[in-house]
């Protein structure tokens, strides 16, 4: 007979095989959306969440770091991302705060979750356009696509002449973004 490959181990956590977004909506039925959140909030703040949460939201990499590597800004990262899959709107200062981490995978995950969960970070995102990381240059413009204004458009402009054809292409789809979302603005007719 088949094992459940969604059952939990033996400490109560979820293998990490199964995708994430599997595993934190599993870890919401058991615990509760505020708990998750919670606790990734935690995570965001550099705490020791435990072994099992760490696994959970980490998969098979976050045991690198219960072996003895540096956590550098793993787990951080993971707590942010979480964010993508778990929502409470007590969470949205501490994402738009990661914006400015010192880790550009974390700045580029904080982003991603501001779009995702449509936060009013508009100034905040505008600052990382000039970001030294392309990847974050590229989140900041989506980000600014999903929940700027067409007074946004010359921020993610300026990004269609970076040397990095991805950061182009991101800006691009910023822009159409923009356009989608507001049709028959005036400013889209000229641009």
């Amino acid at each position: 007979m088949p094992q459940n490959p969604h059952a939990t181990s033996s400490d109560g956590s979820l293998p990490d095989s199964i995708p994430l977004a599997q595993r934190i909506e599993s870890a919401v039925e058991l615990d509760g959306e505020s708990e998750v959140v919670t606790r990734a909030l935690s995570l965001m703040a550099g705490n020791n969440e435990g072994d099992s949460f760490l696994i959970l939201v980490g998969g098979e990499h976050a045991q690198g770091i219960l072996d003895g590597a540096p956590p550098l800004y793993w787990p951080e990262l993971w707590g942010t991302r979480t964010l993508l899959y778990a929502w409470d709107e007590s969470a949205a200062p501490a994402v738009i705060r990661a914006l400015g981490n010192p880790a550009w995978r974390v700045r580029e995950m904080a982003a991603r979750v501001i779009a995702a969960r449509d936060l009013p970070a508009v100034a905040e995102l505008t600052a990382l356009i000039t970001d030294d990381t392309p990847r974050v240059r590229i989140a900041a413009a989506r980000a600014l696509g999903a929940v700027g204004t067409m007074d946004d458009l010359d921020s993610i402009r300026t990004l269609l002449k970076d040397p990095l054809v991805e950061v182009r292409r991101g800006a691009q789809q910023a822009r159409d973004a923009l356009r989608a979302r507001f049709p028959k603005s005036p400013s889209t007719e000229s641009q």
